[in-house]
C-alpha cells in the first residue's frame, strides 16, 4: 500500500533574492496514480516561483491532512568535518539555527553573505574538498562547499537550507524530515528528502521541459512510481553500517544512493 497521496519534486536555485522571480525554481506534483503536472505559482506580477513563495505554498500544501512527500535538489546539511572545525554539536536543529544566524540567505542576496555585507560568513566556511558521505557515494555529487563551478549545488543549498528551518518552525512534528527524524516516518505524516535528479533522469524522456523542468519532473515521477512498487520504502532504509548511519544523521543522506 502506498504510504503517500502526492509527491512533489522541486529543482533548486541559489540566485538573487529570496523574493526573486526565478526560471531555475519549478515544482511538478503527482497526485495518487496520475501523471506529474507542473505547479505554477499564485497569480501575481511575477512569472516563476520565489524561494519564499515555494516555502509558503510548502506551509499550506503539507499542513493539509493528505500526506505527502516532497524531494528538493540540495545539501540539507554539512559534512562532520564542518561541525568539528566549528565545535557545533552534532545535532541538526541546533545546526540550522547556527547556519540561519551566519547565513541568513531567507532574508538576504547569498551574494550580498559571501561578500561579507550581512551575516557573518567567513565565521561558517567550508572547503572545496570537504564532502558528505553521501556526496561521496552519489557518482558525480559536488561538495556543498564547492561555489561558482558547472554543477555546483553550493548555491542552492546556502540559499535553501534556512528554508528548512522555516518549515520546521512553522509545521513542526507533523513533518518528517528524513532522516534527521528518523529512518522511517509514521503512518500518515509528510516528510522533506534530499534527491539528486541525475540518479533517475535518464529513466524519463524530456518531451519538450526544460531542465529545470524534468529534474522537478524526474524527482516527483520517480517517488510516485517508487512509492507505489517498493523502492522507496527501500530506499528510505539504505544498507549502511550503524556507523555511516549516526554519521548521515548529522550529515544528511541523499535519497536513492546506496
Amino acid at each position: 500500500m502506498p504510504a503517500f497521496d502526492h509527491y512533489v519534486g522541486i529543482d533548486y536555485s541559489g540566485a538573487e533574492t529570496p523574493n526573486a522571480s526565478l526560471k531555475g525554481l519549478r515544482i511538478y506534483m503527482a497526485d495518487g496514480d496520475a501523471e506529474a503536472v507542473e505547479v505554477q505559482p499564485p497569480p501575481s506580477p511575477r512569472k516563476y516561483w520565489t524561494r519564499r513563495g515555494i516555502a509558503e505554498w510548502l506551509v499550506a500544501r503539507l499542513a493539509e491532512d493528505r500526506p505527502t512527500i516532497v524531494g528538493i535538489d540540495y545539501g540539507f546539511s554539512f559534512p562532520m568535518r564542518y561541525f568539528e572545525t566549528h565545535r557545533i554539536p552534532p545535532d541538526w536543529p541546533l545546526f540550522l539555527d547556527d547556519f540561519q544566524e551566519h547565513w541568513p540567505s531567507d532574508v538576504h542576496h547569498l551574494r550580498d553573505i559571501r561578500e561579507g555585507h550581512v551575516g557573518n560568513a567567513s565565521a561558517r566556511a567550508g572547503e572545496t574538498n570537504w564532502r558528505r558521505a553521501t556526496e561521496l557515494r552519489a557518482n558525480g555529487a559536488k561538495s556543498v562547499f564547492h561555489f561558482d563551478v558547472n554543477g555546483t549545488v553550493a548555491h542552492s543549498t546556502h540559499a535553501g537550507i534556512p528554508w528548512l528551518r522555516y518549515l520546521r518552525q512553522r509545521l513542526g512534528p507533523a513533518l518528517h524530515f528524513w532522516l534527521f527524524d528518523g529512518w522511517a516516518q509514521a503512518p500518515g505524516q509528510s516528510t522533506v528528502v534530499e534527491v539528486y535528479p541525475t540518479l533517475w533522469r535518464h529513466a524519463y524522456p524530456a518531451n519538450g521541459r526544460t531542465g529545470d523542468q524534468h529534474d522537478a519532473y524526474t524527482v516527483a515521477t520517480w517517488l510516485q512510481q517508487a512509492d507505489r512498487d517498493g523502492r522507496l520504502a527501500a530506499a528510505m532504509q539504505p544498507a549502511l553500517t550503524g556507523n555511516e548511519r549516526m554519521l548521515a544523521q548529522v550529515e544528511g543522506w541523499i535519497l536513492g544512493v546506496g
